[in-house]
């Protein structure tokens, strides 16, 4: 009997080993809304938001050690994952009202919220228009700052492949796009996306997923400089060495417009530096909540 296995295999199963966590659904004003936690509800709250197309498996890595000292919920976001997916065009507005409305559902009206990618943008709106809600801000490859054609016209082509077609292949190219060490996507994290992805109707869903990548609607949505300097919250602002949405020039340009603003470059990591170095990571991210 061989005893080998692939050299990338991981699995959401294997970060969870010996992690407390709990996955369920609540109703966030309608919306079934679903959701992985860890730690326990005396402690403070820490909500944390995926990227586009994504979902709450992109923090399985972090549930542990930040469950020891919060109560960690990620959710699917409107439209992503498990959650219920209206038949809108999904905007910056729209992802905030959800997550304004999981914190009522969650019986809190402040949290530490912590985003990456578009859960970044939106993390960012909130700080913006209901600063009252956000106590430390986390910005992780945030969007809402740039509009590059070639990168929104990637992602977009990229996204409504792999949900019109759910293929091994296509999906594992589209988690590919995220990562700095390709062999990251391991089989696993590419069968939990291509069961979301192959639910009845999420290629439409996709599309309007998608809206964002269109100029005309990106700019109205975008975060301005005078917006940035509004924010009030004391804020990280993690980019990465091998972003493929922006350069670390441009992340380190978003944190010199927030006040009380630290900056990091995490090294040989892509668009999800939580997962890729998910010990870096955690062990920066955790220090700056606690205010260390």
């Amino acid at each position: 009997m061989s005893d080998t296995r692939p050299s990338n295999f991981s699995s959401v199963w294997a970060d969870l080993r010996g992690v407390t966590f709990s996955q369920g659904y609540l109703d966030a004003d309608g919306i079934k809304t679903r959701y992985i936690s860890s730690g326990t509800p005396d402690k403070p709250l820490l909500l944390c938001l995926h990227g586009v197309g994504g979902h709450a498996e992109a923090y399985s890595r972090n549930f542990g050690p930040h469950g020891e000292h919060f109560w960690v919920v990620a959710i699917d976001m409107l439209g992503h994952g498990w959650t219920d997916k209206p038949e809108i065009n999904y905007q910056v507005k729209d992802y905030a009202d959800h997550v304004l409305a999981v914190l009522k559902a969650l019986g809190r009206e402040r949290a530490h919220i912590t985003g990456e990618s578009l859960g970044g943008w939106v993390a960012t709106y909130l700080a913006v228009h209901h600063p009252e809600v956000v106590d430390h801000l986390v910005l992780n490859t945030a969007g809402g700052w740039t509009a590059h054609p070639e990168v929104m016209a990637r992602l977009k082509s990229l996204s409504n492949q792999a949900a019109e077609d759910p293929s091994w292949e296509r999906i594992k190219t589209r988690l590919e796009f995220l990562m700095c060490d390709k062999s990251t996507v391991s089989d696993d994290l590419i069968e939990t996306r291509r069961s979301i992805y192959s639910q009845p109707g999420f290629a439409d869903t996709m599309k309007r997923i998608m809206c964002l990548q269109e100029m005309e609607i990106r700019r109205p949505n975008m975060i301005t400089e005078e917006q940035y300097r509004s924010i009030k919250s004391p804020s990280l602002v993690v980019w990465t060495s091998h972003d493929p949405t922006a350069t670390p020039a441009e992340g380190k340009e978003i944190s010199e417009m927030i006040p009380n603003c630290k900056y990091v470059v995490m090294n040989e990591c892509g668009h999800w530096p939580q997962f890729e170095d998910a010990e870096l990571f955690n062990r920066l991210h955790i220090d700056f909540l606690l205010d260390k």
